[in-house]
């Protein structure tokens, strides 16, 4: 029964008081043997939307267990002011919320000693929740070096961003849609420029080339075949045998075609 009148006696205490009972608490810690230093840790600023719950985080590092004799109290400065006022205390698993009006039937214990986490919750958070929170722990034997401060800031809820989880998954599973996309269109690309290039490559043998037939080719000497073959009008063709136009075989038969003729008529 002694612990629930400290801190009932705690919180009705004014700044004074709170601050003697706290040198107290360190006095004895240094008279301890095997005291040590308790560190809190609490973010510096945290921003909560009007009209919904905030958590208040409260983490504490201590050398020694935590038992009956831990104890957790936040205390409140209002935005403004320089006074504080203590509106909440936790020991031996028990709540001890203060009568400050702004935090009347708003405060929940969300920590958890064993884990050396010292939260709380407020409900319905509204604009005169501004302010700085102290939270302070005790952990006898050791020994609170600096509590831990934040600043909270009641906002309006459209200045929050609003991300949702549905709209994070709808962009990654685009992203994913997109990326196997591409990589489809690129492999068919690169399979298709695989097939053209084998199939111009595939006829370079002569395997698959059928061969052509050519016409026999008569001896350039066969002349009466050549007369022969010649229209009538062909037979009065004269030439010089020995101009430079009778270089080429086809040429020289047409050389030859004259005298042959002449030959024959004789």
């Amino acid at each position: 029964m002694a612990a629930p009148a400290v801190a009932r006696a705690l919180i009705a205490a004014p700044d004074r008081g709170r601050w003697l009972w706290s040198v107290l608490v360190a006095a004895l810690g240094l008279l301890t043997a095997g005291g040590s230093a308790l560190e809190v840790y609490t973010p510096k600023e945290i921003f909560v939307a009007n009209g919904t719950q905030g958590k208040l985080p409260c983490k504490f590092k201590s050398a020694n267990m935590t038992g009956t004799l831990t104890s957790v109290s936040w205390s409140f400065q209002p935005e403004g002011t320089d006074s504080t006022v203590s509106f909440f205390h936790y020991s031996q698993g028990q709540v001890y919320a203060g009568n400050y009006p702004p935090f009347k039937d708003r405060i929940s214990w969300a920590g958890d000693l064993e884990k050396k986490d010292a939260s709380i919750n407020i409900e319905n958070i509204q604009f005169i929740h501004n302010g700085t929170y102290i939270c302070d722990v005790k952990n006898p034997p050791d020994i609170v070096v600096q509590p831990g401060h934040i600043r909270l800031y009641v906002v309006e809820k459209e200045i929050l961003p609003a991300f949702p989880v549905w709209g994070v998954v709808g962009i990654v599973t685009a992203v994913v849609l997109g990326l196997t996309l591409l990589i489809t269109m690129i492999l068919a690309v690169l399979y298709r420029r695989k097939n053209s290039k084998r199939d111009y490559t595939g006829c370079n043998t002569s395997e698959n080339v059928s061969p052509v037939k050519q016409a026999p080719r008569k001896s350039p000497f066969d002349t009466e075949g050549l007369v022969k073959s010649l229209p009538s009008g062909s037979h009065q063709v004269t030439a010089d045998c020995s101009s430079a136009h009778c270089t080429t075989l086809c040429s020289l038969v047409l050389c030859l075609i004259p005298g042959l003729k002449k030959n024959t008529e004789l």
